[in-house]
């Protein structure tokens, strides 16, 4: 199989996932194989919803409109161009996949068949309907990928080379378990932003979209601020309102309100609004709910803070032209080229 027709491949599969990114799930006539797989495709979507309550309808829809959006012909044509994936022999590379969020796994999937590999998944019970279902579309509009893609919920066997997503506990096991196989394992990571006091409404509301996107739970979401001294949080929590109704959510209410009554009990000082805590902490990972912020000096020493501990950090929202900063709102847009934990996927795949 070529490349050309690996991308056309995704290419279909991105005009077959945009019926499933609006509210109004209409099926197109124009997309191959709607009559097999639209009505199993809208199963499969109930099916994650009420296996998984952090799977909202509205986390589903923006999960398949990044990655409908991401599989555009020209976006997979300019990704791939600077690899030399012509000339790999292909390996069957096992991919362990997180639960947090929805299809969170799929750009290690995407990674691995662009580059002309077969894939075995192990998924999280977390996140397990939604990608055996697209991978048989694949099978479909691609009978070339049939015998290249294979599922297991049992222990992970004949394969030469290993992705792993998963905490700093289990990435330990991993690195111990994996150590003769090329891999790649990844660790918790936590994105942060550094505001001045400068920014406009807009970023801080844009703001807003990468604290509460997924409510918080992927890598790539805000869960702690770097902010000057003086910083007055007014314009903060008014720019976080219009996230209010997150609220309707039983589960992120729950975590809500037990949060807030460990920290009260603990007599911990926090400031809230209601639906969200903000807590001065040295930490990067904060509970649900739950935003933490640290104060800095100068924007120079907090680089090099950054730098220091640049293992615990996945993105950093700023507006200060620092290198690899993310616009605000846009943590939960990356590009096919934005890799996780910044280890370039595809390049470890072309030299296998």
């Amino acid at each position: 199989m070529t490349l050309a027709e690996r991308i056309n491949a995704f290419v279909k599969l991105s005009d077959f996932l945009r019926q499933f990114s609006t509210e109004n799930l209409i099926p197109q006539a124009e997309i191959a194989y709607n009559d097999l797989f639209f009505e199993g495709m809208r199963h499969q979507l109930k099916l994650a919803e009420e296996h998984n309550s952090w799977f909202t309808k509205e986390n589903l829809r923006f999960a398949i409109a990044n990655w409908a959006n991401a599989l555009q012909k020209e976006s997979l044509e300019s990704w791939t161009q600077n690899y030399d994936i012509h000339a790999i022999t292909s390996k069957k590379v096992a991919i362990i996949m997180a639960g947090n969020i929805p299809l969170v796994g799929f750009h290690d999937f995407l990674s691995v068949l662009i580059a002309g590999h077969e894939v075995l998944v192990k998924q999280s019970s977390n996140d397990k309907h939604l990608l055996p279902y697209l991978a048989k579309y694949l099978e479909y509009v691609e009978p070339k990928f049939k015998g290249k893609i294979s599922f297991t919920e049992e222990k992970l066997t004949d394969f030469e080379a290993v992705i792993a997503t998963g905490s700093n506990n289990t990435a330990r096991y991993f690195e111990y378990y994996f150590k003769d196989k090329p891999s790649i394992i990844r660790k918790n990571r936590n994105s942060v932003a550094i505001l001045t006091g400068n920014e406009t409404t807009e970023q801080l509301e844009g703001l807003s979209d990468d604290i509460f996107t997924y409510f918080g739970l992927g890598c790539r979401s805000v869960s702690k601020l770097f902010v000057p001294r003086d910083y007055n949080f007014d314009a903060f929590f008014q720019a976080m309102y219009s996230k209010s109704n997150i609220m309707d959510n039983a589960k992120y209410a729950n975590n809500y309100d037990y949060n807030k009554a460990v920290y009260l009990m603990s007599l911990f000082d926090i400031l809230e609004n209601g639906f969200l805590m903000i807590k001065e902490d040295t930490q990067y990972a904060s509970p649900i709910a739950t935003v933490f912020y640290e104060y800095y000096d100068n924007l120079d020493s907090l680089q090099e803070k950054l730098t220091l501990e640049e293992e615990s950090i996945q993105c950093v929202v700023a507006d200060l032209n620092l290198t690899n900063e993310v616009k605000f709102g846009q943590t939960q847009h990356p590009q096919l080229y934005d890799y996780a934990d910044g280890v370039d996927t595809l390049q470890f795949l072309t030299n296998l």
